[in-house]
């Protein structure tokens, strides 16, 4: 079994990408103190979670007692070097109304019968703010989907399902 974490107040949560477009992996890391810890994801669960975080965010009535013009955006890069402690095969998110904060729960992809390791990852509405634009642009820096089909396509043009593969788009 891989490891598990609690990450109660952390420093900073960001994701990032690394790779050529169609390449890319993607990763969600969190920092407190010394500790980093990095976890591979899906294009497709980072696209997920940010779009949740900023409908959750907008969702959420704004406390009297807590700045909302905090802008973490400055620093969102991933720390090196990059090693994911496993790959992420479900994400949760829930919000502790007590504490003001965000939780940000990652399951690990296990074998069928094994026990997955777990990372629980807990962040301000600040630094979640900040998570959910930054992942938008990492997700959008990839591939532009094709106008008739919507799949990505690469630099050199791709097969279009709607053109039944007669024509190569760009």
């Amino acid at each position: 079994m891989s490891t598990s974490f609690e990450i109660p107040e952390v420093d900073a949560l960001t994701t990032g990408a690394i790779g050529p477009p169609g390449q890319r992996v993607f990763y969600l890391q969190a920092r407190q103190g010394t500790q980093v810890v990095t976890l591979r994801l899906e294009k497709t669960q980072v696209a997920a979670l940010v779009t949740y975080l900023d409908n959750l965010l907008t969702d959420l009535p704004t406390p009297d007692d807590v700045p909302t013009d905090t802008d973490l955006s400055a620093g969102m890069q991933l720390t090196e070097p990059v090693v994911a402690e496993w790959v992420v095969g479900s994400l949760g998110v829930s919000y502790d109304e007590d504490a003001n904060r965000v939780v940000v729960v990652a399951e690990e992809l296990a074998e069928e019968g094994a026990e997955a390791a777990r990372a629980r990852i807990t962040a301000t509405r600040s630094q979640i703010a900040a998570l959910a634009r930054h992942g938008a642009e990492v997700v959008e820096a990839g591939r532009p989907p094709c106008a008739l089909c919507g799949q990505p396509v690469n630099p050199e043009g791709h097969m279009c399902i709607r053109l039944n593969g007669h024509r190569q788009t760009t």
